[in-house]
């Protein structure tokens, strides 16, 4: 070859070059374009549900072969409920005040012969909800104190004071309503301190925000963390463990700028445990060793996402999430495709996913034992036509397809692990769910100013999604944990922290919806 055609094949890489690169900036594009004026759901549109093709066929023929489908039982609670609510059961819980609407004494005159008139019945002509705005009121406790006057004239006086509630904070008019209040707007409703300030004027107490800022920090610090380390020692006793982690600001991290990002990190327990744990741990970076230091003592089941970092915590089982390898696909979809054209490799995937999720599905009410049987039979054929297929694909490297096909090569250690147990879910769902109340928030509120307000919100935080897991009144157990554990001396008597907890039977009582 002369130097003429080394330089025209020189020329010619150099062009498929370009328009590989030139491809995948029109694909990067696309997706910046879909992300911030499209839809954010990736549920796959009907239309091409009807139209999808049949490629499992030859699978479920190889598994389902004179065998019984399994029997999927009725759950009670599990029903969808009419949008068109019927006025009874949404006033069901709500106390009733009657307004009787009488005749005058001096109108009950028979108007025909001018006898007079007694009662034949009542009727009611109409409901209305009253709204009572927010009240304030000061609480001013008074203790008595008893002398002996035959001691007095001893010169040894005795004298006894009457027991008094141990206050929240020394020198302050917070009160466990108040701050639990507090806490409510701002990490349940996503109201900023700010606005709060205002609604507090309205009501008549000039309170500032950073009042209300170290109210929530001493409470968090002195009251709510030990309760959260409780909770923790009983989340690593579990067998199944979802985690997640979310950027956030903290502007007065040390040694970090202003500008840089912090993590909060979530670990929470699985869908089949009763008395589910959501707990938040605030770190000011996003290493692995966050997650080891937290899980220390763990060896289960443990549910990310593809983050490597993970692998640092060690003696688990690290099972993958569907939910993630089948978004890689849906974002890898061409937005325009001609009318009956074959389906992209893309959506091919997309509905190996499809199919491992709707077998899920069918699955959700058998109980874990048989769970893992029937996943075994109906997905583990899927699973390996999958891979199979995946393993046929040449994608052009750096677009969107082909980041699919090596976040799914890579992360194949870990997909397949579900099916390990029953317990175990074939996504990461679950923490995307109870993560997201703390983004909703952080739209909100931005930013935390220091670490001891990340850490503060991570414990109320925690708190807050424990108790909606378990079915609490959020309010009311914020309010109950701020009036009981003042006087909880657990520190001595570690066995007092049991009614501190979720799912004991006093607070159940006391807080439960």
């Amino acid at each position: 070859m002369d130097d003429k055609d080394a330089y025209i094949l020189q020329l010619e890489n150099k062009i498929q070059s370009l328009e590989k690169q030139v491809n995948n900036l029109t694909e990067i594009i696309i997706l910046l374009r879909k992300q911030k004026f499209g839809s954010s759901s990736e549920k796959t549109p009907k239309s091409e549900i009807d139209k999808q093709l049949n490629l499992f066929d030859e699978a479920e023929q190889e598994a389902v072969s004179d065998a019984e489908e399994p029997a999927v039982s009725k759950v009670d609670g599990y029903y969808r409920k009419n949008s068109k609510t019927k006025r009874e059961e949404l006033l069901k819980d709500l106390p009733i005040q009657e307004v009787l609407c009488d005749v005058p004494e001096e109108e009950r005159i028979c108007a025909k012969c001018q006898g007079g008139l007694v009662p034949v019945g009542k009727e009611i002509v109409r409901e209305e909800l009253e709204y009572i705005p927010a009240q304030l009121k000061i609480i001013r406790y008074i203790r008595m104190a008893y002398g002996c006057q035959k001691c007095k004239q001893t010169g040894s006086p005795y004298i006894v004071k009457a027991l008094t509630p141990t206050s929240l904070m020394n020198h302050s008019l917070a009160s466990p309503t108040t701050v639990a209040n507090v806490m409510y707007q701002k990490y349940v409703n996503g109201m900023p301190l700010y606005r709060q300030e205002k609604e507090w004027e309205q009501l008549g107490l000039a309170l500032s925000r950073a009042t209300m800022a170290n109210w929530i920090i001493r409470c968090s610090q002195d009251l709510l963390m030990p309760v959260v380390e409780r909770l923790r020692q009983e989340l690593l006793k579990r067998d199944v463990i979802h985690c997640d982690e979310t950027p956030v600001q903290v502007l007065k991290e040390p040694d970090k700028k202003p500008q840089s990002k912090s993590y909060m990190w979530l670990y929470r327990s699985g869908a089949e445990d009763e008395a589910p744990i959501v707990l938040y741990d605030y770190k000011p970076s996003r290493s692995g060793s966050n997650a080891a230091d937290y899980l220390k003592g763990f060896h289960g089941f443990m549910h990310t996402d593809g983050f490597a970092g993970y692998q640092k915590v060690e003696g688990v089982t690290r099972c993958g999430c569907w939910a993630h390898l089948r978004r890689y696909f849906v974002e890898a979809i061409p937005d325009k495709k001609a009318a009956g054209a074959p389906p992209t490799n893309a959506e091919i995937g997309r509905d190996y996913c499809n199919k491992l999720f709707e077998i899920e599905k069918e699955l959700a009410s058998l109980s874990p034992d048989k769970r893992k049987v029937e996943r075994l039979r109906l997905e583990k054929p899927v699973l390996e036509a999958f891979w199979c297929w995946l393993d046929s694909l040449t994608p052009l490297q750096g677009s969107r397809l082909g980041k699919a096909v090596t976040y799914a090569q890579n992360q194949k250690p870990y997909m397949e692990n579900y099916l390990l147990d029953g317990r175990c879910s074939i996504s990461n769902n679950i923490a995307e769910n109870s993560i997201r109340p703390f983004i909703v928030g952080r739209k909100n509120w931005l930013f935390s100013d220091t670490p001891k307000g990340a850490d503060a919100s991570a414990a109320v935080y925690s708190i807050v999604e424990t108790a909606k897991a378990n079915y609490l009144n959020i309010y009311t157990y914020l309010n109950y944990l701020l009036l009981y554990m003042p006087d909880t001396d657990y520190r001595r008597y570690p066995e007092t922290m049991e009614d501190m907890m979720p799912w004991s039977e006093r607070v159940q009582i006391e807080c439960g919806k």
